[in-house]
């Protein structure tokens, strides 16, 4: 199956996660929406994630390799735009 990697920004009550998560290029669950919202999966898995604290927003981000995040945390999510802070 063809694979494409999309980097996004996602935030949970406490903190926003802008990573990359691997979907399908084209067909069933080729957009965000279907990914999220695919009942099989409890955890949405993110590489080359950066961590911001929306609670604390002067404390260093931090930055991981991977990330399983528990979607029923997930508040909002979005595909990051070239050029935006959180692309970078």
């Amino acid at each position: 199956m063809n694979q494409r990697e999309e980097r996004i920004v996602v935030e949970t009550a406490r903190y926003r996660l802008t990573g990359t998560v691997r979907m399908p290029a084209e067909g069933y669950r080729s957009r965000l929406t279907d990914h999220l919202n695919a009942g099989e999966r409890e955890f949405l898995a993110l590489t080359d994630v950066e961590v911001a604290s929306l609670d604390e927003p002067a404390r260093p981000c931090t930055r991981h390799d991977y990330v399983a995040l528990g979607r029923r945390h997930i508040v909002f999510a979005t595909s990051a735009e070239e050029g935006s802070p959180e692309a970078s």
